[in-house]
């Protein structure tokens, strides 16, 4: 191993350094990989800290209890770990655990650098027919499926999805995996529409921020030729949560996956007297072998997500094109020996 661990560290609000750091070594139930990819970043500052959250790498040791990896295997890294046995673990529903493990979730340092440890549990193997990049694009596509799995996605399905950036892209994608039969997806910007119908959509629907969440709801029906049995909202936005409301059918889900303010303003009551359940969806948990699964069946084919690809030393022109929404998904490319997909 050389003695290179080149990180991007987040010192302050938009201030992004590229620091060296010591090599990690990892414990007895750990590992130490060479991380290959890593998607663009995108949250709220707290303190310093290694940004990263979405990863994949190729293990170059493993601790002394490891036995399901050896180091030269490529896998992909589940970012959230739980530190305790507690009720939450114990339920299997580890991602709600107070205490939880969270790459780039201050204090939790990330993933976004040359080396980096990792609880073994939490890193899967990938299939040789899965790229280093597919293998970074779990994540995101895990909060996809968590959030149809969330909404009760099945055969037949009709789905509103708020939002076409990377988290509304990957729930279109698990939506239709899942056996979705008509989707449609709304945006403020055409390009991200196009986007979302090259993956997929069966319908686009162009919003402005003036429009009203009722009349946008009317046109999601007039789209379909009925309500849509399942709304989820990837945008945090307030009008955006009124028109997932206002569109779900009666007896429907909303599921709510983009964060947004604390307080919202939204009809509850219109949810309530036509029994329109409202989820919530925090990150995922058991998701990964089944995302896995579905990338290296060639069921969902997240590639198309990938606009741009940065080597490391290139992360600040990286971060100015993601602040610029000028692409979907951009790749930083940590390991400097190979820059390949």
């Amino acid at each position: 191993m050389d003695k290179d661990n080149l990180s991007v560290v987040v010192h302050s609000k938009g201030e992004l350094r590229l620091e060296q750091r010591p090599i990690p070594e990892p414990g007895p139930n750990g590992i130490c990989a060479h991380v290959a990819e890593r998607p663009h970043w995108g949250f709220v500052l707290k303190q310093p800290m290694v940004l990263g959250h979405e990863a994949s790498g190729r293990v170059v040791k493993v601790g002394s209890a490891v036995t399901h990896l050896k180091a030269g295997d490529r896998v992909a890294v589940e970012p959230g770990v739980p530190r305790e046995v507690d009720e939450f673990f114990k339920s299997g529903h580890y991602n709600l655990s107070p205490s939880i493990f969270f790459c780039a979730t201050p204090p939790d340092d990330g993933t976004l650098c040359r080396y980096y440890k990792h609880n073994a549990n939490f890193c899967y193997k990938l299939p040789d027919n899965l790229t280093y990049e597919e293998g970074a694009l779990i994540e995101p596509l895990s909060v996809g499926i968590h959030a149809c799995r969330r909404a009760g996605v099945t055969l037949g399905s009709s789905v509103f999805v708020c939002g076409a950036g990377p988290i509304g892209l990957v729930s279109l994608l698990a939506a239709k995996a899942m056996g979705a039969s008509q989707v449609i997806i709304s945006d403020l910007y055409s390009d991200r529409l196009a986007k979302a119908k090259e993956m997929g959509a069966d319908f686009l629907l162009h919003v402005k921020i003036e429009d009203e969440p009722k009349e946008m709801a009317k046109k999601v029906e007039g789209m379909l030729g009925c309500m849509p049995q399942i709304s989820i909202e990837c945008t945090g936005v307030q009008s955006s949560i009124q028109t997932a409301i206002y569109a779900a059918r009666s007896g429907g889900v909303v599921v709510l996956v983009g964060l947004g303010a604390e307080m919202t303003t939204v009809s509850l009551l219109n949810a309530a007297v036509r029994e329109v359940d409202i989820r919530g969806v925090f990150r995922y948990c058991n998701i990964w072998p089944v995302a896995i699964s579905m990338l290296a069946s060639k069921k969902v084919n997240v590639k198309p997500l990938v606009t741009h690809r940065f080597p490391l030393e290139q992360a600040m022109q990286a971060s100015e094109m993601s602040r610029q929404r000028l692409g979907v998904k951009v790749i930083l490319k940590c390991d400097k020996n190979d820059q390949n997909p």
